[in-house]
């Protein structure tokens, strides 16, 4: 019980004493959180709007797919950037590993199926909303 007290006790006096290192490991954290998010962004929005706009062959397993993938371990993301960005993987040249492009790269892929799945469904309640009952389709 001691031990857990110190450890409270140490942070309290590292986040009330803005510490230099604490403070630039959480700015790197927001760096990279933000980064992931908004590459997520330009990639799914597009794609969301694709999936929920043009009928074609096999949506409804994409749309199973991506609702699957929402669920995805972040163990399981970590492992495979891991393996692509690794020395014997197919990226492994560009030396990315445990560098903060890594974890941009990794945080991507796990918001990416989050960010087509809920806009995807955001769009189609809104195209059912809005939709034209005369013509059968959106204004």
């Amino acid at each position: 019980m001691n031990d857990f007290y110190t450890a409270i006790r140490t942070a309290v006096d590292l986040i009330t004493g803005f510490d230099s290192d604490l403070i630039e490991i959480v700015v790197l954290s927001l760096k990279i959180s933000t980064s992931a998010v908004f590459i997520a962004t330009l990639i799914g929005l597009p794609l969301a709007a694709l999936i929920a706009l043009r009928p074609f062959p096999g949506r409804s397993f994409v749309i199973a797919v991506l609702n699957s993938f929402m669920g995805l371990p972040p163990v399981v993301v970590g492992l495979l950037v891991y393996l692509l960005l690794s020395r014997a993987g197919p990226f492994g040249s560009y030396g990315l590993l445990f560098t903060p492009d890594a974890m941009i790269i990794a945080q991507t892929f796990l918001v990416l199926p989050i960010i087509i799945a809920l806009s995807r469904q955001t769009l189609t309640d809104l195209l059912q909303e809005y939709a034209d009952p005369d013509l059968g389709r959106p204004l």
